[in-house]
């Protein structure tokens, strides 16, 4: 296997609004190095799943010859996110009885509870994605974050479980093999984002990372370093655009453009004398649209979906813990006045998520907007992920040596305990050979005294 420095990852996000595809490798200084990027509109996805496997394929194809272009490399595996409002999360405990005269606990105990939750009955139709360890029980010993290297009879882990739809990550990799790719790993979504715009200290301080994308808005609650809760609200960036689409009477484009270039998440902030002039289409006179009516319909619309929010922090049970408060990422953190407004609807400290902690600072500016977190998480997970395969044949390959370390001791002992053997028939031989020899000394010396007299 390559060094992870000489190792290219490729990090494919398959979004409702579009597909894009980031090429990297690790710099001098561990930081991600941008060496190719390819994007294509997405017109095959519905609020985060592929419906249309022959459209999804063309973006992706079109994304990923951008992207070889780009950099020069030949693409053939990617790892790929997948979202969606089919995406549920539970909560789920196992048990391993170990005995009373069991040694400490192994490794590979703990990585055998582990998948065996994947073993775990779900509904008709669903699979299990991701496998998240909370903590450890040892008998009375709770909340324990490694148990390996402890004694104990009874080992409990609490685990969260992430299981989405078959037939979606189905039709993602009938996607991707039409494509002519093949898949390294597939990714929830907002794990990868908070990947990219989440510091270490938000992660145990407790963190509500809320990704805004075009077709759903992704929540996932961390706290202590651990996955506390995911949901999925199936609204985002798509809605408000339909919402100003038949609000103000335009067309679909121009809504997005206003939404983006105009829009505002606080009609308050908005000067009601502020107009925005629309080109009208041929032979029609341009329309005039209120910046305030704009931001109105902005606003009821995100007021309707952090309420959700809201409501999904309270119910994982956590909302009291995230000392970091909430970080806004995805495209439709983009918003203008939208920290304001979250901050307002949930009472609780929000900032945007930039994904720029782990990449170079060389990159592109344009590189570093919230709208491409999921994509560049994907690439920071896939590194994470050939590291834990090095670290795995690391540890197979000081494992076999040990082995053949024991072998070889094993097979002096047996060679020693063989000369051994041999020495000690020698020896009785001898020790024969010498009472032999003294039984006829003593014969001929009986011999002899019976011959004297």
């Amino acid at each position: 296997m390559k060094k992870i420095k000489e190792q290219i990852i490729v990090g494919l996000d398959i979004g409702t609004t579009k597909i894009c595809v980031f090429v990297s490798k690790l710099n001098e200084h561990k930081k991600l190095e941008i060496i190719g990027f390819g994007r294509a509109e997405s017109h095959g996805v519905i609020r985060g799943e592929v419906f249309n496997i022959d459209k999804t394929t063309e973006a992706i194809k079109m994304a990923v010859a951008q992207a070889e272009a780009a950099s020069g490399v030949s693409i053939k595996n990617v790892y790929v996110g997948i979202a969606g409002k089919h995406i549920r999360s539970m909560q789920n405990r196992a048990i391993l009885s170990r005995g009373s005269d069991a040694d400490v606990i192994t490794l590979e105990e703990v990585e055998n509870l582990t998948k065996d939750m994947f073993k775990m009955a779900t509904n008709p139709g669903e699979k299990i994605i991701h496998v998240i360890a909370q903590e450890f029980s040892v008998d009375t010993e709770h909340g324990i974050q490694d148990p390996v290297g402890m004694r104990g009879n009874r080992l409990e882990g609490t685990f969260h479980i992430i299981t989405g739809q078959i037939s979606a990550a189905q039709n993602i990799e009938r996607s991707i093999i039409k494509a002519g790719l093949s898949m390294n790993g597939l990714i929830l979504e907002p794990l990868a984002s908070a990947a990219s715009v989440l510091s270490s200290d938000e992660l145990e301080a407790g963190v509500a990372l809320v990704d805004i994308g075009g077709g759903t808005t992704d929540i996932v609650i961390y706290q202590d370093m651990k996955v506390r809760h995911t949901s999925v609200i199936p609204f985002g960036g798509n809605i408000i655009t339909e919402d100003i689409k038949s609000g103000l009477g335009v067309m679909r484009k121009q809504a997005e453009k206003l939404k983006t270039d105009h829009g505002s998440a606080l009609a308050i902030e908005m000067n009601s004398n502020d107009i925005i002039i629309i080109p009208g289409l041929k032979g029609k006179e341009a329309k005039e649209v209120s910046s305030k009516n704009l931001a109105n319909i902005i606003e009821a619309r995100i007021e309707e979906i952090f309420e959700q929010v809201s409501f999904e922090i309270k119910q994982s049970g956590f909302a009291n813990q995230l000392i970091g408060g909430i970080v806004l990422t995805g495209g439709g953190a983009q918003l203008k006045h939208l920290k304001q407004h979250v901050e307002y609807i949930t009472g609780m400290d929000t900032r945007i998520g930039y994904p720029v902690e782990y990449i170079d600072r060389n990159t592109k500016a344009d590189m570093k907007s919230p709208m491409y977190s999921t994509s560049l998480g994907l690439v920071i997970m896939g590194f994470d992920d050939i590291k834990n395969i090095a670290i795995e044949e690391e540890e197979e390959e000081v494992l076999q040596e040990e082995e053949k370390l024991a072998h070889h001791s094993y097979e002096q002992q047996q060679q020693a305990t063989k000369e051994h053997h041999v020495e000690s028939q020698e020896e009785k031989l001898r020790r024969t050979k010498r009472s032999w020899l003294e039984s006829i000394r003593g014969w001929f010396a009986a011999d002899a005294i019976d011959f004297e007299d």
